[in-house]
């Protein structure tokens, strides 16, 4: 059966992901295949010391994928379609978006990389005896108590960005469990926020003079298969100006670029994991029993479908890698040898693999914002070498390379070595993995285990967020979603997989020694 055939029928599914730098739409068919792309460009913005974006930005980006999608259809089918099977929305973990009864956004959109509610996450985890990051959104909400901020008296619900986005296209105000686990801890057994931990917060925030029930602020829960609304009309003019798309279209709960990654990388059994790597980086492990310790530096989050995660997230990871990159591209222009950016990556990249194991006595910093792994509230990208150390390109991109990935290092060892989880394989996504064997191989060398990429790496969380939606309405009777991938979508999905060099493994280690001075210097120049 042609993909063309499939898409007048009706029968592929939409997947819509805001990513850091790129807003991405996906149409796959229901055994997973991509129909077509659309994809856009935006950045995120710091503002009065607030990284945001604004309501601006985010319609007009999801305006833009979707229309360079439908442009891509027409090329390749010579027709655009007016309706889909199903759509599924996907963003951005965590932040804090506020509004009034009236929907109106009460202040600006304070997205995950914000690192301003040290005080607040500390003493929800001290309260929850469950670890809360700064980034998370109920962390930001008690900030906001904290210092008694004046919009309180307006607030009528928080949502993330995902569920922002989900609600204007489908009125409705729902949260993919995945997602809302990085608003507030889940009760897995219920798939719904831990009522107990809820007792605690509003005891804690009425002693601050916050007396609005947190119940009442929050999305509802839904987990993967479960339905979660209509495109309105409303909602389909705001995605498809043009007039072509048709209301009614049945959505999937919106998810966050965690949920996705699992997905994509078929990764949401216990025992399995995956490292999502492009302007953050983190990785998910299903976990088989709860961790026997708090750590503040690892989330607790769930898979789509409820199954609890540890999540070891970092803030910064190929960002300053990709400044220089557009260093080298910018010399390169000048002296009349252009080269476009894929085969620069690769070049870099490649290159990377022939310096020394240990980077040749060279270190990095890549943090432009915060990092609360290693305590960080700011950033600022620092290159570090001494006299004797061998300054090669060879060994400036492997430890750009390194760098990329030394605090999700930190991380995982504590999963790893501490916890002694055990992990049966990770799978890489994202475009930290685009260059073949590169980025798996420095991955390998930093967790000491196995890295899988799959042939999709580079498609990511909005392939992820399209197969859920497909997997809503393709799903046999009560099929969990780890058995439905397994026989729909990954089956026959090629993949390349790493074993880590033993040379390489000690290499990074010894890295991380100078990696740890790197970090005191980069305290020093960001008192």
């Amino acid at each position: 059966m042609s993909i063309e055939g499939m898409i007048k029928r009706k029968e592929v599914s939409l997947g819509i992901e805001f990513g850091s730098t790129r807003i991405k739409a996906v149409a796959v068919t229901p055994d997973g295949k991509v129909a077509a792309t659309g994809s856009h460009s935006w950045e995120n913005r710091l503002n009065n010391g607030i990284w945001t974006y604004t309501l601006e930005d985010i319609h007009n980006g999801l305006q833009h994928a979707y229309s360079d999608l439908i442009k891509n259809m027409r090329l390749k089918y010579g027709f655009i379609p007016k309706a889909y099977a199903s759509i599924g929305i996907s963003a951005m973990m965590h932040g804090y978006m506020a509004f009034d009864s009236e929907d109106r956004l009460l202040v600006p959109f304070r997205t995950w990389r914000n690192t301003m509610t040290a005080e607040a996450a500390d003493e929800l985890t001290e309260l929850f005896g469950y670890p809360i990051a700064q980034r998370w959104s109920i962390a930001h909400l008690y900030n906001a108590v904290l210092n008694k901020e004046p919009h309180l008296d307006k607030l009528a619900y928080i949502n993330t960005l995902a569920g922002y986005v989900h609600y204007l296209l489908t009125g409705r105000r729902v949260l993919g469990v995945g997602d809302a686990s990085g608003m507030f801890p889940i009760d897995t057994d219920k798939c719904d926020y831990n009522s107990d931990m809820i007792d605690k917060f509003d005891r804690a925030a009425k002693a601050h003079g916050f007396i609005k029930p947190l119940g009442g602020l929050l999305p509802q829960v839904l987990c993967a298969g479960d339905f979660a609304g209509r495109l309105t009309d409303e909602g389909a003019k705001l995605l498809d100006p043009s007039g072509n798309l048709k209301s009614g279209i049945p959505f999937c709960p919106p998810e966050g670029d965690a949920g996705t990654g699992m997905t994509a990388t078929n990764s949401v059994r216990q025992r399995t994991g995956n490292v999502s790597a492009g302007t953050s980086v983190f990785a998910m492990v299903v976990l088989e029993k709860p961790l026997s310790d708090v750590h503040k530096t690892i989330d607790l989050v769930t898979t789509p479908s409820g199954d609890l995660t540890a999540m070891v997230h970092c803030n910064n990871c190929t960002s300053e890698l990709n400044a220089w990159a557009e260093l080298f591209k910018e010399f390169a222009d000048r002296i009349g040898a252009e080269i476009d950016r894929q085969r620069l990556y690769e070049e870099l990249f490649g290159i990377a693999l022939a310096g020394d194991k240990d980077c040749g006595g060279l270190s990095a910093c890549c943090y432009l914002s915060g990092e609360h792994i290693t305590g960080f509230d700011e950033g600022k990208p620092l290159f570090i070498r001494t006299p004797d150390s061998s300054f090669t390109l060879a060994n400036f991109m492997r430890t750009q390379l390194y760098s990329s990935l030394a605090t999700l290092k930190i991380g995982m060892d504590i999963l790893l070595k501490e916890e002694k989880i055990s992990v049966d394989r990770i799978t890489g996504h994202g475009g930290f993995f685009k260059t073949e064997k590169v980025g798996q191989s420095i991955l390998a060398s930093a967790v000491n285990t196995p890295v899988t990429v799959m042939k999709n790496a580079g498609e990511g969380g909005a392939w992820g967020i399209a197969l859920l939606a497909s997997y809503m309405i393709n799903k046999g009777e009560n099929e969990p979603l780890a058995d439905w991938l397994d026989r729909c979508i990954f089956k026959d999905l090629e993949s390349v997989t790493v074993t880590p060099d033993k040379e390489e493994v000690k290499g990074f280690d010894k890295f991380m020694e100078g990696y740890a001075v790197a970090l005191n210097a980069e305290r020093a120049v960001t008192k």
